[in-house]
């Protein structure tokens, strides 16, 4: 079995810090040595983090999926996610890392649906790529100058506006490049499902049953998953599931019969066949492909 998979928490170089800093990636490879944990192996963040890929090309690990990036990726990673770097010899950016407090302060008045979109995996692919005429980079440089300038005046201040900003100039790119979410009623109704899955998920795996909750039809439940995102709200269920056993699984502290009453499944076996229903693979397989 592999090692227990490393929880990374939010730790500021300095003790200045207002949960929010800004890491070159090239001082990230040149320090791997001295971290408790290789940044190229996977470990699950316990923060947000944004990555700007400045040059070169590569891939980025991310939710046990590999991912290719090159000059102008911006990676989006939000909280609990699993990733991992690839050190390519010319590939070059920035870690924006910041902590849920920072993050739910600097976007406070915007609009919930607005703010559940910007970090969902679910609804777009956690890579964006910034055109280079786009004025994303000016601000990002100006983010950087800004951070950079410890005797600024009020910094943490102009930080956080420049930080909304940036922010809002790549949701403006995204909406160009992928289908744009206009029914916020939708994204509402998304946005509680995938947050009943998450708190119940031990109890019901019944798409029928959070219908139920939502006082919605199942037929409208899945008419909104479908739209939004191309799925069914079993597929959207099992997709949950599959990816928190996997976050568990490569966690050697809990043994699979563990983990299968932890996902509601009273039968560990019930679990070991879901599991290669939706994957192609037993648990321990999965562990075993996983550390190889």
């Amino acid at each position: 079995m592999i090692k227990d998979i490393p929880h990374i928490t939010f730790n500021p170089a300095t003790t200045e810090n207002f949960g929010f800093e800004i890491i070159p990636i090239d001082k990230i490879e040149q320090n791997k040595g001295q971290y408790s944990h290789n940044p190229e192996l996977p470990h699950q963040l316990k923060f947000y983090n944004l990555i700007f890929f400045t040059q070169g090309s590569g891939r980025h690990f991310i939710d046990f999926n590999w991912y290719p990036v090159q000059e102008n990726s911006l990676v989006y990673l939000t909280k609990e996610q699993v990733n991992a770097f690839e050190f390519s010899k010319n590939l070059k950016g920035f870690c924006i890392i910041f902590t849920e407090r920072y993050f739910v302060d600097c976007f406070s008045n915007l609009s919930k649906d607005f703010v559940f979109r910007l970090f969902n995996p679910q609804l777009f692919s956690p890579i964006l790529q910034i055109p280079k005429q786009s004025d994303f980079n000016t601000y990002f440089n100006l983010l950087l100058n800004e951070f950079n300038n410890s005797n600024s005046f009020n910094q943490k201040t102009i930080i956080e506006s420049l930080f909304v900003i940036l922010v809002s100039k790549a949701e403006h790119l995204k909406q160009n490049q992928t289908f744009h979410l206009k029914d916020s009623s939708k994204i509402k109704i998304f946005q509680k499902f995938t947050s009943l899955i998450g708190k119940n998920l031990s109890n019901s795996r019944s798409a029928d049953l959070y219908a139920k909750e939502l006082a919605i039809t199942y037929k409208h439940l899945n008419t909104v998953c479908k739209e939004l995102v191309n799925k069914t709200a079993k597929n959207v269920i099992d997709d949950f599931v599959i990816l928190q056993a996997k976050r568990n699984l490569i966690n050697s502290t809990l043994k699979i019969t563990e983990i299968a009453y932890k996902l509601g499944f009273e039968d560990p076996t019930n679990f070991s066949k879901y599991f290669k229903k939706n994957t192609g693979l037993t648990p321990n397989s999965f562990v075993k492909s996983f550390s190889e």
